[in-house]
């Protein structure tokens, strides 16, 4: 009997959008050595496939993830060293450096782990019902890998404490409110809210998605002048293959009776 897939990969590289949901159900798809090997996997063969644009992450069944699975860890630990299990932190890594544009798609729990790797996404779309938390310092722990991307992630402090320091889970709709995600929709519309802006973002030039990414993560952290002088050579480095005013007149014609994003440059059409 073939070994369960921990990965589900669905690829449209006519959409330009890639899928991948984690498939634990059971166990409220609680990240495992063997899934995280996996995942990995997944995202370093679709960062080199030019033809997929966004990359949508989830989760089987009712939740995103539980986090880490506890049991598995416990197995793999090696005491006071270092694990060396292909850890969340690398994950974010990865999904930091992809040149596609990421989503998570979070319904149900996004715990602990599962909290740090939806931080490492460019989006996040959550069902307003949604549980986010990080339940480690309840056990004895305060959050490895979850700690550095939440308070990076441009929370208030004193809300970014909340969720550390307290283990009290907030709704999907309190995490849009503070920031933590994207957006929140109501639960039954998630999937197709996700689907349309996974779509509408891979319609556009690629070159000028993983330019956005770049500018983003490189001056998030700078100051303000210097950003500036980075965005200046980042913008430089676009124009060498893609030209934003050949299409001036159809933008233009685009935009007429209010803000439109159903625009597409005549050489995405039919890419």
């Amino acid at each position: 009997m073939p070994e369960k897939k921990l990965i589900l990969e669905e690829i449209s590289e006519q959409e330009g959008v890639a899928w991948i949901t984690f498939n634990r159900p059971e166990k409220k798809n609680a990240f495992s050595r063997a899934l995280i090997a996996e995942l990995i996997d997944s995202l370093e063969k679709l960062r080199d496939n030019e033809k997929i644009r966004c990359i949508v992450t989830t989760g089987a069944g009712d939740s995103y993830s539980s986090g880490r699975d506890l049991h598995d860890m416990r197995e793999g630990s090696e005491g006071r060293g270092r694990r060396r299990d292909g850890a969340n932190a690398d994950l974010v890594r990865l999904l930091r450096s992809c040149p596609q544009i990421t989503i998570a798609a979070v319904k149900g729990y996004c715990l602990g782990g599962g909290l740090a790797v939806v931080n490492g996404h460019d989006l996040a779309i959550a069902a307003e019902t949604a549980q986010f938390g990080m339940p480690e310092i309840i056990r004895g722990s305060y959050g490895a890998t979850a700690t550095p991307t939440l308070f990076h992630s441009g929370v208030p402090f004193k809300k970014a404490f909340y969720v550390q320091l307290t283990g009290r889970n907030i709704s999907g709709l309190e995490a849009e409110k503070m920031g933590l995600v994207s957006m929140a929709v109501p639960e039954k519309e998630l999937m197709p809210f996700v689907k349309e802006l996974a779509r509408e973002i891979a319609s556009r030039d690629p070159v000028v998605l993983e330019h956005a990414k770049i500018a983003a993560y490189m001056e998030m952290d700078m100051e303000f002048h210097t950003a500036l002088r980075t965005d200046d050579l980042v913008s430089h480095r676009m124009r060498y293959y893609t030209n934003p005013l050949s299409d001036v007149e159809g933008y233009l014609k685009s935009q007429r009776g209010g803000g439109s994003v159903g625009y597409v440059k005549p050489e995405r059409k039919g890419s």
